[in-house]
């Protein structure tokens, strides 16, 4: 059985920080793309790259103190599965932004941080109003990439999330508990 001293303070802080940003931008993303809420683009892509990089954090720590033990025996299948699932949450929370970055800088609408211009707008100077794309098939596998990945990554949270409730409430085990950082239960 793991204890609590396995999964480090600011394990759960990463973890939850890239939650609600990622939960956040997804919908975000999901708004502005059904609505044209062109003004929210640049939050949009400025909190991407802040996200970024607490997902470069999270990672580099997996990469360095690797998944905690489960909190109770379980089946090797099931141990497999969840590591899996643990590691496609990790590498699409990656690729969202990075996908996101590839779509807008490669379509010529560039992007930075909160005015911090990390790849320039281009505007196109045969169509004025208009953008030019620096590569427009990057753009659209940035773009299709984005738009996909986000819908994959939204059900493996939605998993995710049944998962740890079977833990909480089925289970009965700690696994909740200790990723609320709570030594009770």
């Amino acid at each position: 059985m793991a204890d609590l001293d396995k999964l480090p303070p600011s394990s759960r802080l990463l973890h939850w920080l890239v939650a609600a940003l990622m939960l956040g931008l997804a919908g975000m993303g999901l708004y502005m793309s059904r609505t044209e809420a062109w003004a929210l683009y640049p939050w949009h892509k400025s909190l991407g790259v802040i996200a970024l990089l607490f997902i470069a954090l999270r990672l580099g720590q997996r990469l360095r103190l690797g998944l905690p033990d489960p909190v109770q025996a379980t089946s090797p299948a099931l141990h497999l599965a969840a590591r899996w699932a643990h590691g496609a949450l990790l590498a699409l929370t990656l690729l969202m932004p990075l996908s996101g970055m590839l779509f807008s800088g490669a379509s010529g609408h560039g992007f930075g941080v909160f005015g911090l211009t990390l790849v320039p707008h281009q505007d196109d100077p045969a169509k004025p109003g208009e953008v030019l794309p620096y590569n427009a098939t990057l753009a659209d596998l940035g773009h299709q990439a984005h738009h996909w990945l986000g819908y994959l990554l939204l059900l493996l949270v939605a998993l995710h999330v049944l998962a740890a409730l079977k833990h909480h409430v089925i289970d009965r085990d700690r696994t909740l508990l200790r990723m609320l950082g709570r030594k009770d239960g």
